[in-house]
């Protein structure tokens, strides 16, 4: 259906045959809390906050609206580090056949001399790659980075920043990872890419359990709290790692009793709808420029392992337009008084923007009743990146570009 521009699809069999669905043992909590260690072994990690914004939840109609903030994750102003740093070190703790994953012992000098000079070498739109530069540089290697056509001059800078090479392409994203694959085939680097294709599926597995440190955080400071789970968690996806690690664990340690998940993309990547529009079970790509604000998002197709998960987990997939985005980041960033202030990037408060207008539009009020979001519904919204593109955000935030309709 399409409401505002706004198109989903509501998985009705997604609390059917649990049995019978993908596997998820690898994000379970068992796995994930050796993830936790291992990241808890770099000494800038600290749990990023978790913020409830309760005067917008009064607004709304809910009973709370839960923000987790990525910006502060080891000062790289996103949650992407996550992923690349353990996947990194797991692979670099295989080849010297070591059987935990520990960052300061594979920072010290004892660790490079048996290892050597490797390179380290990825395609990006601006988070991956910079948390790839910033492990390796860490480590006393190297990083290539390639970014797609259209990226932002100051993400670039971000990573070249953090001690890598790195270059914008001439391709959209998914040709600008075939073409950063070729070149590691030619320099004998190694490939850091949160997707997978036939006989590359260890380190995109790797960096999803390495994403589901923030999961793992947030259900924990939620009880904290005095909140046991939340009802409903809304996951943005570009390939779909980052929401297929969060699913799988939320599915892993819930079951059927999970929180309701629902899917959002921009529209014209929305490579996760598209597949469960198809309703063959199989992943479909999406072609062409991928243009929107949601830079972090562009992604034509689908990770597998992820999109396995997604199908059989998720509740609902939403296609959004950029203005879905764009006002997310007025909301957080010009909160309700009393509410904290939340810095958002465009790939951070898409979930947030859509939040706010199914409680809000009339038009949206059946995407709001299948989902069953009512007064007592505990949301939450993953902020997975801060400004990073300062000027895109205050064009956004302050002179109002991608206004809503």
């Amino acid at each position: 259906m399409e409401k505002l521009n706004i198109k989903f699809i509501f998985n009705e069999g997604a609390r059917k045959n649990f049995k019978e669905k993908a596997s998820v043992e690898d994000m379970s909590q068992k796995e994930i809390r050796k993830v936790r260690e291992f990241h808890k072994s770099i000494p800038q990690y600290s749990p990023t906050p978790l913020s409830s914004l309760d005067r917008l939840s009064k607004m709304l109609g809910v009973r709370k609206i839960l923000i987790k903030d990525e910006s502060y994750r080891f000062g790289l102003n996103a949650f992407k580090v996550l992923g690349g740093s353990y996947a990194i070190c797991k692979y670099l703790s295989k080849m010297l056949g070591m059987n935990d994953v520990n960052f300061e012992k594979l920072r010290s000098l004892e660790i490079k001399k048996k290892i050597g000079e490797i390179t380290f070498v990825t395609a990006t739109d601006g988070n991956h790659g910079r948390g790839v530069a910033w492990t390796a540089t860490q480590l006393g290697q190297k990083s290539l980075v390639f970014m797609p056509k259209g990226s932002s001059q100051m993400r670039l800078q971000s990573i070249i920043n953090e001690g890598a090479e790195a270059y914008i392409t001439d391709y959209n994203y998914d040709d600008a990872v075939r073409y950063a694959i070729e070149r590691a085939k030619e320099i004998g680097g190694v490939v850091v890419q949160d997707t997978a294709w036939e006989g590359y599926e260890d380190i995109p597995l790797w960096i999803m359990q390495g994403y589901c440190t923030l999961i793992d955080e947030a259900l924990e400071q939620m009880k904290e709290m005095g909140i046991e789970k939340p009802t409903h968690v809304f996951l943005q996806a570009g390939v779909g790692s980052y929401a297929g690690a969060v699913q799988g664990y939320l599915a892993s340690l819930y079951g059927n009793e999970r929180p309701i998940t629902v899917i959002v993309e921009p529209e014209n990547a929305a490579c996760i709808y598209e597949s469960a529009k198809h309703n063959d079970g199989k992943p479909h790509a999406v072609k062409g420029d991928l243009a929107t604000i949601m830079a972090g998002l562009a992604c034509g197709e689908p990770n597998p392992i992820s999109w396995k998960i997604l199908r059989d987990y998720s509740d609902m997939y939403v296609s959004c337009p950029d203005y879905v985005s764009a006002r997310g980041m007025r909301i957080l960033g010009s909160p309700i008084k009393g509410d904290p202030q939340i810095i958002s990037g465009e790939s951070g408060a898409v979930g947030l923007g859509l939040l706010s207008l199914i409680l809000e539009r009339r038009e949206l009020k059946e995407m709001k009743d299948l989902l069953n979001l009512n007064d007592e519904s505990i949301v939450l919204c993953i902020s997975t990146e801060g400004d990073t593109d300062p000027v895109n955000y205050r064009k956004i935030v302050w002179d109002g570009a991608f206004p809503s309709i």
